[in-house]
């Protein structure tokens, strides 16, 4: 079986680097059991909680824009939207067996759907 195990997205904002270039675009991979498991050794996680999201982030970003380097002080400095995003697209991309899909009804007919999942088809906030 064959699948999918990194995928591409579309960030609702994007991070703004220091030089104010916005990065949108991205790639992130299935997790690993390490992704999930080293980030709680991190005194930061473990002092916070809340902090774990942002070191799992970092490591299973592969690629964000022209960013030389995903880290925490990159996920950091996300705007809340993008971070919810991230998030999303983590616990969709991670807990589905096989492709990412939403199940759907056509609203005329009433058939029953799989709709693939396209984390690049967003409407940019204005």
């Amino acid at each position: 079986m064959i699948f999918n195990r990194e995928f591409e997205f579309t960030l609702p904002r994007g991070f703004i680097d220091s030089q104010g270039k916005v990065h949108r675009k991205g790639l992130m991979r299935l997790a690993t059991a390490a992704d999930e498991v080293v980030p709680m050794r991190d005194f930061r996680a473990q002092q916070n909680p809340a902090y774990l999201p942002v070191l799992v982030l970092a490591r299973v970003i592969v690629r964000l824009g022209e960013l030389p380097e995903i880290n925490a002080g990159v996920i950091e400095n996300l705007f809340t939207a993008d971070m919810a995003f991230l998030q999303d697209m983590y616990r969709r991309i991670n807990e589905m067996a096989g492709e990412p899909v939403v199940n759907g009804v056509c609203p005329q007919c009433g058939c029953h759907h799989r709709i693939p999942l396209d984390f690049n088809d967003l409407k940019t906030f204005s």
